[in-house]
């Protein structure tokens, strides 16, 4: 019992690497970035708000791409 347990351990640390590496490429689609931009035009930085028309996606992936992609330091 002790190898099956630790093999699913395993597993699940592999698991989570894997979703860490996704988190920090954040891909989104055409429509997804089109929809962001529109609606970064009508509500600003509301980004639960913007999560909440795109299925799938956080606040934080958002707000993540937004300042990855079109933040300006100015």
């Amino acid at each position: 019992m002790a190898d099956s347990e630790h093999s699913s351990s395993d597993e699940t640390s592999v698991y989570s690497r894997e979703e860490t590496s996704q988190e920090s490429k954040l891909e989104f689609s055409e429509d997804e970035e089109a929809l962001i931009i529109r609606m970064f035009n009508l509500v600003g930085e509301r980004w639960s708000l913007i999560a909440g028309r795109i299925p799938g996606r956080t606040a934080e992936e958002i707000e993540k791409y937004w300042n990855t992609r079109y933040s300006t330091s100015e």
